[in-house]
């Protein structure tokens, strides 16, 4: 690593990661009243002047967006500050891929163009001048109109894919996963540029935790064998050996079971129902992946730890979403907090 950029970058990583906000920051605002309290408590953190704008009447919606577009700044900016790097690239178009998502997704329940602009905040795409892109797929008049409107953009040969594979199944999950391997291919791609191990093991571990979940999900779905390994993101030699043993279990549970032998073993959730399993068995991972970017800040000057700030801001944004998701939906306290990822005590 070494370059000055890099270290000015991981310097302000530092200072961020002293302003996350903890658990007890998160208590007092999943214990607001309502969405008015809460904005009066967000406004006494770090959050205050991103949701200075927010209108009244307050909804978890409007909440969100205005996070999302600091969300979107503070990954710019980090990714500006340490020079061009491409998992740094790939992780921005988290923002891209997710609003792409949103239209769609909107597009098959026939949502109107206004609904769809009340939902999708182009924040991320201004900052890199990629707005048109966006544009079009809302204004196109149907889900036809929109996938054939993204056939420019680099990522078309997927998109095509999931409308196809979604005209065949009907379910709207299947083309998440679908978007969510665009990100997790770009990821994988720039990985391979980095001898950072700490950012590494990061970065892997996203990629494991596509993988796996793809895996399974596809298993759930009922999806043919080479439908799954269609979704996989190529990956070293004892990785795919792994999948390719899921892939061929019988059943959900000896696809898990395959990963007894792992570093996940731990992960392995132990309930019965399968849709209850899959949900434990993402949350332990992500909560694994959380501790990992916590970990990343032992070292000074890494670019871990700047790979590190990047995961933990996104995770910190959507637990204040959360928050905001559940007062509104008056879910009590204690639920809401125990969705959270955060260091569970």
């Amino acid at each position: 690593m070494g370059n000055s950029k890099n270290v000015y970058a991981s310097v302000k990583a530092y200072s961020k990661r002293g302003k996350l906000l903890t658990k007890s920051d998160f208590q007092i605002l999943a214990e607001a009243r309502d969405l008015e309290e809460l904005m009066t408590r967000i406004k006494n953190t770090v959050y205050g002047d991103a949701v200075s704008d927010v209108q009244k009447p307050y909804t978890s919606q409007n909440i969100e967006s205005a996070l999302r577009s600091r969300l979107a700044e503070i990954h710019y900016s980090i990714a500006k500050t340490s020079g061009n790097s491409g998992v740094l690239d790939a992780y921005y178009m988290k923002f891209i891929i997710s609003n792409l998502k949103l239209i769609l997704k909107g597009k098959i329940l026939n949502k109107s163009q206004e609904e769809l602009e009340t939902h999708i905040n182009l924040h991320a795409e201004e900052l890199i001048k990629q707005r048109d892109v966006i544009i079009k797929a809302i204004v196109a008049k149907d889900f036809e109109e929109a996938v054939a409107s993204l056939n420019s953009v680099k990522f078309a040969e997927e998109i095509a894919k999931a409308s196809t594979l979604y005209n065949e199944k009907k379910n709207i999950q299947i083309f998440d996963t679908y978007f969510d391997k665009i990100l997790y291919q770009h990821l994988a791609g720039a990985m391979k540029n980095y001898a950072d191990k700490d950012a590494v093991k990061i970065v892997a571990m996203d990629i494991d935790f596509y993988n796996i979940l793809s895996v399974i999900r596809g298993k759930f779905w009922g999806l043919q064998e080479e439908q799954i390994q269609d979704l996989i993101i190529s990956t070293n030699p004892p990785a795919r050996e792994l999948l390719a043993k899921m892939i061929s279990g019988a059943t959900i549970r000896d696809a898990f079971n395959e990963l007894s032998n792992t570093k996940y073993k731990n992960l392995v959730p132990q309930v019965e129902n399968e849709l209850d399993a899959i949900a434990e068995f993402e949350r332990a991972f992500e909560l694994s992946i959380y501790r990992a970017c916590i970990t990343s800040f032992t070292k000074m000057f890494s670019f871990a730890t700047i790979v590190g700030i990047t995961k933990l801001t996104s995770f910190e944004v959507r637990n204040l979403a959360a928050i905001a998701f559940a007062i509104e939906q008056k879910i009590p306290t204690k639920i809401t907090m125990s969705k959270l990822i955060l260091e569970q005590e």
